[in-house]
């Protein structure tokens, strides 16, 4: 009797609050600099992996990073991006009941190519690096999710002293949110800062933290394990990847591993994610005569042993996606205009297409993926 009587109860809640789950995958893209539809909303499938557009952004331009604040509301992105003029970090509110975003406000990145955008844990920061520009800047957010001016912004190329040219690829908050961490592409290093909530100026740089790189390696993307003990970093120029036991703001390293199938010309790694289960860490390389996902199995150490290469079944993947559930991956291939959905084989890691192909009229550059509850 006990049992039907919890039956009853737990069914009774879920039709009272009338809640269930959906998945979405927001696409941000370069859209030759100039307004047009670059920010896109599909519903994602986590069973078979199938998609359903729900809406676009008109009127954007080169949307290229993007980015959810921690409760989904929320989503930032590096506007204006490859332009003569600096770019602009964009705010929208999403509307999970119809898919939508709707525009709140920009703040100018005060350097030219945005080129990433980030959340603190909590969602009252946001951070950015411009590539061409070599900066960094944070910006406190507003209830409405909207962006204020930016607290602080950095300028690699005056703060340094160095005949390098900065090239600040991205900016990463450490999993405890006490430290962000900026590769700079151009400089052969990971500059770092002190983070906290509680200052005026939220970022101090420390310069004992920061990691110096090998020389022409290209530092581009940092990524950390869930367990937060290891972090791994896609080399640009080396097409390599570094790992790092990492604790209280030190990255100190511990394997650099070849990521392309074979030895090339020139190499241009670009992004690289961790598999929710801590299993499994892919990288994409961009090259014509690459176009491939490494596949590398994470032993108990946070060492890197490669378990294969997959084509990316389109050209120049410069960003891709692992879904919530840890059962897809997605990506993106920027000059070949499509998405590939592939199902993760979560014993190897491997990779098999699902038949799932979005073409888009952009450049897809950059993807993200939420589940949210949504009303039925």
């Amino acid at each position: 009797m006990k049992k039907i009587f919890l039956f009853l109860t737990i069914f009774s809640c879920v039709v009272l609050h009338g809640q269930t789950s959906k998945t979405f995958l927001f696409i941000g893209s370069y859209t030759d600099g100039k307004p047009n539809s670059g920010l896109y909303v599909y519903s994602f499938d986590v069973q078979t992996g199938e998609v359903e557009k729900m809406s676009a952004v008109q009127n954007v331009v080169n949307p290229s990073y993007i980015a959810l604040s921690p409760n989904g509301k929320y989503l930032y992105a590096c506007t204006e991006s490859k332009l003569k003029d600096n770019g602009n970090i964009s705010a929208f509110v999403f509307d999970s009941s119809s898919g939508t975003l709707q525009f709140i406000n920009k703040q100018p990145t005060h350097g030219d190519n945005p080129a990433y955008v980030s959340t603190s844990l909590d969602g009252t920061y946001v951070a950015t690096a411009t590539y061409t520009g070599g900066t960094a800047a944070i910006y406190k957010t507003n209830a409405d999710g909207g962006l204020n001016a930016y607290s602080q912004h950095f300028d690699f190329n005056t703060l340094i002293d160095s005949t390098e040219v900065s090239h600040a690829h991205s900016a990463v908050f450490s999993p405890d949110n006490k430290y962000l961490f900026v590769p700079d592409l151009g400089m052969d290093k990971i500059h770092a800062f002190k983070f906290t909530t509680r200052k005026k100026s939220p970022l101090k740089a420390i310069s004992k933290l920061t990691y110096e790189a090998m020389k022409g390696s290209g530092p581009r993307h940092l990524t950390f394990h869930p367990n937060s003990a290891y972090a791994y970093l896609a080399n640009e120029l080396s097409g390599s990847v570094t790992a790092f036991k990492y604790a209280n703001g030190v990255l100190m390293p511990i394997q650099q591993i070849f990521a392309y199938s074979k030895e090339l010309q020139g190499y241009a790694t670009a992004d690289l994610h961790v598999s929710p289960d801590g299993k499994f860490l892919y990288v994409s390389n961009r090259k014509e005569e690459e176009n491939t996902l490494a596949i590398f199995a994470i032993d108990e150490t946070g060492k890197l042993n490669l378990v294969g290469h997959s084509s990316t079944l389109g050209d120049r993947p410069r960003n891709f996606t692992i879904d919530p559930t840890g059962n897809f991956l997605l990506v993106a291939n920027l000059k070949s205009k499509n998405i590939i959905v592939f199902k993760r084989n979560l014993e190897t890691g491997e990779l098999t297409p699902t038949g799932t192909v979005i073409n888009i009229p952009t450049n897809p550059s950059c993807l993200q993926m939420r589940t949210y509850s949504v009303a039925e």
